[in-house]
C-alpha cells in the first residue's frame, strides 16, 4: 500500500520518497514509491504530472492492491528520490474539483437535484444532475449561491471516519465502502466523501461560471469553469465580443441586435439571390435549347437528314461560373423538355451533371461513372440523373466530348 500524502495536504508541491521498483513497460517505466503526493486518475479527476528526480511523470494510476503507479519517461534508480508536482496543473484541478463540490451542493440545497457524475476535463468540467427539468433560473440561482460561498471564504477541511460516522455527520452522498473513509467538508455548507485534491478555503476558487446545459440520456449535464479557467473564459468571451463589435461597427451592448438585423438581411438577400438564380437558369436553359435546335436544323439542311423532329437532342456545355447546385438546377430545367439529354460541367469546380428527360433510353448513371473513371473522378446516380466530379477541370471538354460520342453511337 502506498502512503498517499495528498490525502492530508493537497498543497504539498515537493516531497521525498523511496523508489521501491522501476520496470520498463512499453516506451515508459512503471515506478512504485513508498509514499507519494501524486494524485492518480480517479473519481472524475485526472492524474497529476511532475518530476521523479530528472524523469518526467506522464501518468499516475491506482492498482487493485491500493498502490499508486507512476509512469515516467525515463528510468529511476531504486532508493531515495526527490519529487515535485506540476503545480499549475494541480491548483487548476483543485479549483475545478472544489468548485464542483460547491456547485453540486448548491443544486442540492436549492432544488434537491442530485449530482450523479462528475468529469474534470482539460478545458471544461461537467456534472450530471438527476432532475426532472432544468431551466435558466435553476442555473442562475445555483451559480449565484456557489459564488456566495466562494466569496465568504469558508474553510474546506478533510475529515476521516467510517461510513456510519460520516452518515451521522450528514454527508451529501451515501457510500457502501467499509473501513475508514475520507470526506471533504465545506464549513456549514457541504460534507461529501471524496479522495481528490481540494483547496483549503473556498475563496481560493476565485469564481465559478456555468457555461452550458444539455440533456444527456437520463440526466442534465451542466458545464462549468472555475478559478483561473473562469478568468480565461471571461477574457476569451470579452475578446470575441469585442472583435465582433468591431467587425459590425457597433458597441458591445448592441452586438445581439445588430447580429439579428444582419441575419435577417442575409436571409432576405439569400431569398432574392435564389429567385434571381432561378430566373438565370430559365434563361440559360432556353438559350442552350435554342442553340441546340438551330444546330440540329443547320445540320439537317446541309446533310438532307431524314430523321424526324422527335429525335433525341444532346446538349453539351462547360460553364465558367456555375456552382454544383446551379448546374443541377440548370440540368433539371433543360430536361423538362421532351427527348433531351444534357451533359453539363463546371470549370471552376470540376463538377459534372448528366441528365435526360424522364424515361429516356440512355443510362445516365452508367454513362457518368464510365466517363469520370477515365479521368480519375468519381460519381454516380440514377438512370435519368447523375453527377460527379474530376480532379482536373482542364479535362472537362474532353470528358463531355467522349460522353457525347458514346451517346451518338447508341
Amino acid at each position: 500500500m502506498t502512503e498517499r500524502l495528498y490525502y492530508r495536504d493537497s498543497f504539498l508541491r515537493e516531497f521525498d520518497a523511496r523508489v521501491l521498483s522501476c520496470e520498463p513497460e512499453g516506451d515508459r517505466w512503471r515506478v512504485l514509491l513508498d509514499r507519494t503526493a501524486f494524485y492518480p486518475t480517479s473519481g472524475g479527476q485526472p492524474h497529476d504530472t511532475g518530476k521523479l528526480g530528472d524523469a518526467t511523470v506522464v501518468e499516475v494510476a491506482d492498482t487493485d492492491d491500493e498502490k499508486v503507479v507512476h509512469y515516467t519517461s525515463a528510468a529511476v534508480n531504486p532508493g531515495p528520490i526527490h519529487a515535485s508536482i506540476d503545480w499549475p496543473r494541480r491548483i487548476d484541478h483543485m479549483q475545478q474539483h472544489t468548485g464542483q463540490h460547491l456547485l453540486s451542493a448548491a443544486f442540492f440545497e436549492l432544488f434537491n437535484f442530485h449530482t450523479v457524475s462528475f468529469h474534470l476535463g482539460r478545458d471544461i468540467s461537467t456534472i450530471d444532475l438527476d432532475a426532472p427539468s432544468i431551466v435558466p433560473r435553476h442555473l442562475e440561482e445555483a451559480e449565484r449561491r456557489t459564488n456566495e460561498i466562494i466569496l465568504e471564504d469558508r474553510v474546506v477541511a478533510v475529515r476521516f471516519g467510517t461510513a456510519e460516522e460520516l452518515a451521522e455527520a450528514g454527508i451529501r452522498k451515501k457510500v457502501d465502502r467499509e473501513g475508514v473513509l475520507r470526506a471533504i467538508e465545506v464549513e456549514g455548507f457541504d460534507r461529501q466523501p471524496c479522495g481528490g485534491t481540494h483547496l483549503a478555503r473556498t475563496g481560493q476558487a476565485g469564481l465559478l461560471l456555468v457555461r452550458k446545459l444539455e440533456r444527456r440520456r437520463d440526466a442534465w449535464r451542466v458545464e462549468f469553469v472555475c478559478g483561473f479557467r473562469a478568468l480565461a473564459a471571461a477574457r476569451a468571451d470579452f475578446a470575441t465580443l469585442t472583435q465582433t463589435a468591431s467587425l459590425l461597427s457597433c458597441g458591445l451592448p448592441d452586438v445581439p441586435s445588430v447580429v439579428a438585423k444582419t441575419l435577417e438581411e442575409r436571409r432576405a438577400q439569400h431569398g432574392a439571390g435564389k429567385r434571381l438564380e432561378e430566373r438565370l437558369a430559365d434563361l440559360e436553359a432556353q438559350a442552350l435549347l435554342t442553340q441546340s435546335a438551330q444546330a440540329a436544323q443547320g445540320g439537317a439542311n446541309r446533310q438532307a437528314s431524314t430523321k424526324d423532329e422527335t429525335a433525341r437532342r444532346v446538349i453539351s456545355a462547360v460553364l465558367d461560373d456555375a456552382t454544383p447546385a446551379y448546374l443541377g438546377m440548370l440540368a433539371a430545367k433543360i430536361i423538362a423538355e421532351p427527348n433531351v439529354v444534357v451533359l453539363l460541367a463546371s470549370r471552376p469546380t470540376g463538377h459534372v451533371v448528366f441528365a435526360q428527360t424522364k424515361g429516356g433510353s440512355a443510362d445516365m448513371g452508367k454513362l457518368l461513372r464510365e466517363a469520370v473513371l477515365d479521368f480519375g473522378g468519381k460519381g454516380g446516380g440514377t438512370k435519368d440523373f447523375a453527377q460527379g466530379n474530376i480532379p482536373q477541370p482542364a479535362d472537362l471538354d474532353a470528358l463531355l466530348s467522349r460522353a457525347k460520342t458514346c451517346l451518338e453511337r447508341k
